[in-house]
């Protein structure tokens, strides 16, 4: 089971990384002759091809991540710190301790000043990372990797994928521990949460309202029992792959037919595949069917960006805001 999860949190982040550079996020009329509104979430991407999916934020849910080690003072604080994880890249220079970061994996592009490496994150080398010469090394669970860096002295903190913000928080928390920043990760996390809970306070009350997340162009998607559908449950909504999981046996992720989503007809698409897989709503509205699906028909198909929907750090925060201003025409 663990292993399924990891093959589908691979998949989901991934997917993220197989695209072209983006500068926003955009909510698409659906057609040619509809106008755009234009979410402005700045990304930069490298220009290699990945496939992925996302339902890579499955795996390590069910473990809680290891506790990270309490820094007493600045003299043990780490020097040189390893990132093979993108999420935790992003956390670690939002909380001030780029300077310490000497080498990250092929994924973590941003910031755009993170030290990007070719060390791999899903198939980590412990001779590619040790040759660094990390005194903490911050990654995903890999039990072989993970011992091998403890006997060679590496203090080593995993954090797999959240099920939950209170997952989020605390892994900045952890970060901030183990870095010497306690206070710092304190401050993010509280300026975040302020932050979404003002823009929860502005945001309309989309009840009653069906929508589909696209993980990739195969259709596998979320139900709400995932940290992706968390985020869309602040708003009301309400997600049409739940009955296709009722039984937990997809983990949160199933794979849907165009039928199904036919059958569904959401009010609203959101498409979490437009870096990885090019998918569009003008390309959405071409499937067979599709086109008369309320969502295509009204030009509520919205084209999100991959990697702030697959990473759980400080960009959560604009996931978020991009749910609430899409909603804004609909539900507003």
């Amino acid at each position: 089971m663990k292993r399924l999860l990891a093959f589908l949190l691979a998949m989901v982040l991934l997917a993220t990384a197989c695209g072209g550079d983006t500068d926003d996020t955009t909510i698409d009329a659906g057609d040619d002759a509809a106008d755009e509104t234009t979410v402005d979430e700045t990304d930069t991407r490298p220009e290699d091809d990945v496939d992925v999916d996302e339902a890579a934020m499955a795996a390590g849910e069910d473990e809680p991540a290891d506790e990270a080690p309490a820094v007493e003072d600045a003299e043990e604080r780490p020097g040189r710190i390893v990132s093979i994880s993108p999420t935790a890249t992003e956390i670690l220079f939002a909380i001030g301790a780029g300077e310490l970061v000497v080498a990250v994996d092929s994924f973590s592009y941003y910031p755009a000043e993170a030290p990007v490496t070719d060390l791999e994150g899903w198939n980590p080398n412990l001779e590619a990372i040790a040759g660094y010469e990390p005194d903490l090394v911050v990654m995903q669970s890999n039990g072989d990797v993970q011992a091998g860096l403890e006997s060679l002295g590496v203090t080593v903190v995993v954090q797999d994928g959240p099920a939950s913000f209170d997952d989020v928080y605390a892994q900045i928390e952890e970060l901030g521990l183990a870095a010497g920043l306690t206070a710092e990760a304190a401050l993010l996390v509280s300026d975040m949460q302020a932050r979404i809970e003002t823009l929860l306070a502005d945001a309309p009350d989309a009840a009653g309202l069906t929508y589909y997340h696209e993980l990739d162009n195969s259709l596998y998607t979320v139900t709400s029992g995932t940290f992706i559908g968390e985020v869309y449950a602040l708003f009301n909504l309400t997600n049409v792959a739940d009955p296709a999981d009722a039984d937990g046996s997809s983990f949160g992720y199933p794979q849907l037919s165009d039928e199904y989503l036919v059958d569904s007809d959401p009010d609203l698409i959101f498409l979490a595949d437009t870096l990885c897989c090019a998918q569009t709503a003008q390309i959405v509205a071409e499937r067979p069917g599709w086109d008369q699906l309320s969502a295509v028909v009204s030009g509520n198909v919205i084209e999100l960006n991959d990697d702030i929907v697959s990473r759980w750090g400080p960009r959560l925060v604009d996931f978020v805001e991009a749910i609430a201003a899409a909603l804004e025409p609909v539900a507003g």
